[in-house]
């Protein structure tokens, strides 16, 4: 029989590959916007193993396409993601002075429901707001 030497703790690049669920995008170097607020990418993680310092489990991350800035808003439970960005949308909108257009999300249950809508129908009557939900949902 041949010798094999095997290393302790380390995962071999075979099964590294074997449990990546899915390769990266392509990064990008054209923005694709105009102006801040433009598009706002959403997503909702958790829950997380460990609690924040104020108790959350969940937290729900905005990203600006234009500015590539992140926001991420730590929330209990996942029935707050309404609370927590019509919060969120009130503060951004009157700190930059202009009004959300677009929201792109991975057409979770979370932004799906009739309390999001809601908010977005608000948006709606001030701003050209779209949801768009990506097709494409990385499990």
């Amino acid at each position: 029989m041949p010798k094999l030497k095997f290393e302790r703790d380390r995962l071999c690049e075979a099964c590294q590959k074997g449990k990546q669920t899915k390769s990266y995008f392509k990064q990008l170097n054209v923005v694709s916007t105009s102006r801040p607020l433009k598009l706002l990418h959403m997503d909702l993680f958790g829950p997380s193993r460990a609690m924040s310092l104020g108790g959350n489990y969940y937290g729900l991350v905005v990203v600006d396409d234009y500015s590539s800035f992140t926001w991420t808003l730590f929330i209990a439970t996942k029935d707050e993601v309404y609370h927590a960005f019509k919060r969120f949308a009130k503060v951004i909108q009157n700190e930059k002075n202009c009004g959300i257009s677009t929201i792109k999300s991975d057409h979770g249950r979370e932004f799906q429901n009739e309390k999001f809508g809601k908010v977005c129908n608000k948006l709606e009557s001030s701003t050209t707001f779209q949801h768009q939900g990506l097709h494409n949902r990385m499990e």
